[in-house]
């Protein structure tokens, strides 16, 4: 291996450049790609495990606690999410500078910046722990990352919408435009699909009605494909502000953001 000197310039030389775009689809591409996987698996393979509900009714499609929990579902899902929580937690941090830059000396918008920023962690953190402790291992604290994940999405999602809506007051270019409408239309979607869910969920509780449970997987699936969306608004974000993230020697990361094209 080549010895380069502490000090020396060659030592900061990017080892990797990747665009910021390329990021933001690969990211979302891992759960999406490792969800169809596991429900496409689960009823191939598993399908009376994977529908069977508690009172023993009609059921048509697996939740999606219960198409990772099999095996070898369960691996191809942590595999996903694994690789995918890394980047969710740099492109939070490259949203913090963003808003950061837009807003130095607006004290409002710096606090509620870095509430937004705390969100996404916690909504990460929810994901990895339901992820990474199934159902039927620890049913208590898959749920506590559940209600974390849902939770701390929806509340990312206002606070998100609010900051552009600050922005937007400003000045907008046509991409950021284009982004800041997906992210409202996709914040409506997810708490109207987030109410419909725990409609049909607590319906099937009550009345363990045939195909009920089937409705509440359906809706399920809408809330994660509708926040899987909200989080790929950031390709039209940094299109044209982050270009690249470069993986330099020493482990680091570093975002170049750039006034421009």
């Amino acid at each position: 291996m080549q010895q380069v000197p502490y000090g020396s310039v060659d030592r900061d030389k990017p080892l990797l450049r990747v665009p910021f775009t390329w990021l933001a689809v690969i990211t979302v591409c891992l759960p999406l790609l490792g969800l169809i996987a596991c429900v496409v698996l689960a009823l191939l393979y598993h399908y009376n495990d994977a529908t069977y509900t508690h009172c023993e009714v009609a059921n048509y499609l697996p939740s999606i606690s219960a198409a990772i929990r099999l095996t070898p579902e369960r691996y191809i899902w942590r595999f996903s999410i694994g690789l995918h929580s890394a980047p969710r937690f740099l492109v939070a941090a490259a949203y913090l500078s963003f808003y950061r830059g837009r807003f130095p000396r607006r004290l409002t918008e710096q606090l509620l910046s870095g509430l937004t920023f705390l969100l996404a962690l916690s909504e990460n953190v929810g994901l990895l722990l339901l992820t990474y402790v199934s159902s039927t291992e620890t049913y208590s604290v898959h749920k506590s990352g559940f209600i974390m994940f849902i939770g701390s999405s929806l509340f990312h999602m206002l606070c998100t919408c609010k900051l552009w809506s600050m922005i937007a007051k400003y000045s907008l270019s046509a991409e950021e435009m284009m982004s800041y409408r997906q992210k409202r239309l996709l914040f409506l979607f997810n708490g109207c699909f987030c109410l419909l869910a725990l409609y049909f969920y607590r319906r099937h509780n009550s009345y363990c009605e045939a195909g009920i449970y089937t409705l509440f997987a359906v809706f399920e699936y809408l809330v994660v494909l509708s926040n899987m969306a909200f989080h790929m608004t950031a390709y039209w974000d940094f299109g044209g502000g982050v270009r690249h993230v470069n993986v330099r020697s020493q482990m680091r990361i570093h975002l170049y953001f750039f006034n421009g094209a």
